[in-house]
């Protein structure tokens, strides 16, 4: 499965003809194709993907869903693998109404991390309500953050309210 995505993200890319030349006469460096062609993706994660350092997640109450993501460093392989499998798909997430928050930094001791405790690398999602609905100790893939998403009665009912005329 780890080597399926990025062969599967080059090959959606390569036939969108958005990128399909910078895949084909790219240097084989040894590198991780789905990052190379993430970055070459057009959509801007920057206010998808934040700091969660000096952030209350009081204030993103009702407005949006969190995905909130642990680690001890920004090193962390789990941790840089999360980061790969979000920026892939950024728009799975932005249609649910999701932020993502990081903290990579234990010795700031956020706000984020004193109300849930992470040991390590961790990742959580939080509903708009506030409530934390998913905590998983290994990388998540969007589709799977999704899905869980979708579950929930609050996103259920967006749903419907979308299909009315």
């Amino acid at each position: 499965m780890k080597h399926r995505l990025p062969l599967v993200l080059t090959a959606f890319l390569a036939a969108s003809g958005s990128i399909a030349q910078t895949v084909e006469t790219a240097p084989d460096t040894g590198a991780n194709p789905a990052s190379e062609t993430a970055a070459a993706a057009p959509e801007n994660t920057s206010e998808l993907i934040q700091s969660g350092l000096n952030v209350d997640v009081d204030e993103y109450l009702w407005r949006n869903r969190l995905v909130l993501v642990f680690a001890d460093t920004e090193r962390d392989p789990r941790f840089v693998q999360q980061m790969d499998l979000i920026e892939a798909f950024p728009d799975a997430l932005r249609t649910r109404d999701v932020v993502v928050l990081t903290d990579t930094d234990p010795a700031a001791k956020s706000a984020m991390r004193k109300k849930l405790r992470p040991r390590g690398f961790m990742l959580a999602l939080m509903g708009k309500d506030g409530v934390v609905y998913l905590r998983k100790p290994a990388p998540y893939s969007v589709r799977e953050i999704s899905a869980s998403i979708d579950k929930n009665p609050l996103r259920q009912q967006e749903i419907r309210d979308r299909r009315q005329p």
